[in-house]
Order: C-alpha cells, then sequence, then structure tokens
C-alpha cells in the first residue's frame, strides 16, 4: 500500500480536524455542548451579503470559472477598502491576489518564495497554516516561541546567526491569533527594517485587522514605511464579517510578490466562486455601518468571558483585539488533559494552547463566538474541571 511523502508524516495534527466528530458524538449522547473551539461566530453576515449571493448565484455567468483574474469588481472592491480602511493604493490587477480564504494564501506562499532547505520563521504558539505551508513546500522551520514577558512579539535578532543566515520567510501575526496580542509601532518598524536588511518576505497576517475594541484600531503593515519592498499582507472576510464558511479573502503586495502568490495559485485552483466574490463586494460595501454593531456584540461577549473566567479560578488579559481570550492554567496542569476533560466531562470545547505548538503550553484558547449567558456557563463548567484538579497539581 502507497505510503504519506514524509513531508506529509512530518506534519502535526491539525488542532480542528477532529473536534467535529467528537462534537457529534457528545451531542448524540444528550450532551448540552458548548463550542468555543473555533473562531467561528454564531452571528449572521450582513444581509446585503447573502442578498448579492442570491442574485449572484442566479447568474449562469457566475457559475464558470474565474481563474485567477476573478471577478474584477472584487478586486476593485478590495482595492477601494484598502484605500479607505488604511489610506494605501494598492493596483486591482496587479497588487491584490484573491483568494479562497486567507488561510490557502497563507499556506501557497511558501510555495512561490522558499526552496528545499531555505528556514521559514514561524511564531509558536501560532496559527498552523505557516508551520504546513513551510513543511510541504520543503523549507525548513525554524519554530520561535512566543513569551508573555516580552509581548508575544516575534524577535529576528534573537536567532542564531545561522539560522538568520538561512531565512528566507517570516510569518507574523497581529491581532495574533491564539495570544489576542498586538504589536506597538516601534516594533513593527523595527521588523522592517530587519526584513529589508535581510531581504526577507514577511507575510502579514491581519486577518483580525477589524475585530478590535476600547478605541484601538489595528494597523497594516504598509503603514510602515519601507514595508512594500518586503511584505504580503493577508485579509479576510472571515471573522469581520461572521463568513467563515464563505472562504473569501485576499492579498495585498507590490506586484512582484503579488504575481509569484498568484502565479502558485494558478496551477492550483481556479479562484473562488464568483458569487461569493460578489458577495464579498456587498460585504466590503457594508463595512461602515455593519462593523460598529457586531463590534458591539463581540466586546459584550469579550466582557462577559473575562468576567466568567476570572470568577472561576482562571488568570486572563482583557484582549484589546480577536475573538479570543488566552486564559493560563495553573503550574502542573497540561492543556491537553485539561480541555479533554473539560470536553468529555462537561461538554465544553476549548483549544489547548499545546496544540498550536509546544510554545503554547500552559494555556487554553478560548473563543468568545456564543452569547454572555452561554459564556458564563461555559466558564462555570471550567471552573469545575480546574477545581477538579486540585489534589493533583504541585
Amino acid at each position: 500500500m502507497p505510503t504519506a511523502a514524509a513531508r506529509v508524516r512530518s506534519l502535526p495534527e491539525y488542532p480542528l480536524a477532529a473536534i467535529p466528530q467528537r462534537k457529534r458524538e457528545l451531542l448524540a449522547r444528550g450532551i448540552d455542548v458548548i463550542d468555543l473551539g473555533a473562531g467561528d461566530a454564531d452571528l449572521a453576515p450582513p444581509p446585503a451579503v447573502v442578498d448579492a449571493l442570491d442574485r449572484a448565484a442566479r447568474d449562469p455567468r457566475m457559475s464558470r470559472y474565474g481563474f485567477g483574474l476573478g471577478l474584477p469588481a472584487f478586486r476593485e472592491a478590495i482595492a477601494r477598502w484598502m484605500t479607505q480602511r488604511f489610506g494605501f493604493t494598492f493596483d486591482p490587477l496587479t497588487e491584490v491576489v484573491p483568494l479562497i480564504g486567507s488561510k490557502e494564501g497563507i499556506a501557497h506562499t511558501a510555495f512561490g518564495f522558499a526552496e528545499p532547505g531555505d528556514v521559514c520563521v514561524i511564531p509558536e504558539p501560532g496559527y498552523l497554516a505557516y508551520l504546513g505551508g513551510a513543511i510541504l513546500a520543503d523549507a525548513t522551520p525554524h519554530v520561535v516561541a512566543l513569551r508573555q514577558r516580552q509581548g508575544f512579539l516575534l524577535e529576528l535578532d534573537e536567532l542564531p546567526r545561522d539560522v538568520l543566515a538561512r531565512t528566507r520567510i517570516v510569518y507574523v501575526n497581529y491581532p495574533n491569533n491564539p495570544t489576542a496580542a498586538t504589536a506597538p509601532r516601534e516594533y513593527l518598524e523595527r521588523l522592517v527594517t530587519r526584513c529589508r536588511e535581510l531581504d526577507l518576505l514577511l507575510v502579514y497576517d491581519n486577518a483580525y485587522s477589524e475585530l478590535a475594541y476600547d478605541g484601538y484600531r489595528p494597523p497594516s503593515i504598509f503603514e510602515v514605511e519601507g514595508a512594500r519592498d518586503v511584505a504580503i499582507e493577508f485579509h479576510s472576510l472571515s471573522k469581520t464579517y461572521n463568513m467563515t464558511g464563505w472562504r473569501c479573502g485576499w492579498a495585498v503586495a507590490r506586484p512582484q510578490l503579488a504575481g509569484v502568490l498568484a502565479k502558485v495559485k494558478s496551477f492550483i485552483d481556479t479562484g473562488a466562486f464568483m458569487a461569493v466574490q460578489a458577495a464579498g463586494i456587498a460585504a466590503l460595501e457594508s463595512w461602515k455601518e455593519f462593523l460598529p454593531r457586531n463590534l458591539e456584540i463581540f466586546k459584550a461577549r469579550r466582557d462577559a468571558a473575562v468576567s466568567a473566567f476570572r470568577a472561576n479560578g482562571f488568570a486572563c488579559d482583557v484582549p484589546r483585539a480577536t475573538m479570543y481570550l488566552w486564559v493560563s492554567l495553573p503550574d502542573g496542569i497540561p492543556s491537553a488533559a485539561f480541555a479533554e476533560r473539560l470536553m468529555s466531562e462537561e461538554g465544553v470545547i476549548v483549544l489547548p494552547g499545546a496544540a498550536f505548538g509546544a510554545g503554547g503550553e500552559g494555556f487554553v484558547r478560548v473563543s468568545f463566538i456564543v452569547s454572555p449567558e452561554r459564556l458564563t456557563e461555559a466558564a462555570a463548567r471550567a471552573g469545575r474541571v480546574l477545581a477538579s484538579f486540585g489534589a493533583s497539581v504541585t
């Protein structure tokens, strides 16, 4: 029987892959499941998005191949939104790459820029698409542990010299999944400077740029002078517009960088369903009126989750962005064991920090994606599991 390639065998298990089946089993047993695992809110997209999809899906032209070009109007809407939101101009045809969700574009970037043996710097804990893309491209991942005392910032100058000399790609994600950390402007300036000096591709994952609270407005990496020389930035409709299953996102970069990703994709896919791209236009055009109301809901959920988990014995910061709490566990409680018992005994699904790499041990990620009442109930159940560990914790 044929065996999997070595690169596939070296991939870790994807943290969410087994959750749907486990959830089905719990529900079949009559368990009241509260799923705080995926960043997948139980909220509706903007009504205009659904209407646009309905209209476009009835147009036979939208059912044909979109190819890499896709729907030109979607590219134009992306360029307009980037100007409106960040103040930058991107050419819709040469500097925008429509994606089937930002995840696939991020994972495929290494195929275009890394040679076998080139180093890709991977933050840990971090989104496993970075690691998976690097491994599948036969690059060499170099995992960098993000530390709470350093604000969960990836510092290139702490890498060994021989690693930096072989580095080709650096993956960075702020606001951060899973830690919810944000990056100061001076850090981003230092990062861009070093990437320019070392001629590194900076993959800037900005999927949470619009999920921010208390007056914080996450920047684009292109707000930093010189970033256009080295950076490619990824955005997604998933979190901002409650469209996780629609799989629609984009990358922006100077033509020489965007064109590489576009060429890779031309051999892998023939573009997102154009009716979904038409719906994406409606999403971007609803940004100003839809986002504030959606953020009010998420902020209420954030505040409820922080209060409830703290009240039940957990430590966590108040995140300024994302839909996640990065909840600290007491010393001696393995995150995988805690998450497993919480799911099997109490029906609450969270992700163990170790699922994001060894650097995430000691934490669990809680997605505040359900109502405040359900979050409060989930925290109470988590508190019971935490208390049950008490006798064995040293």
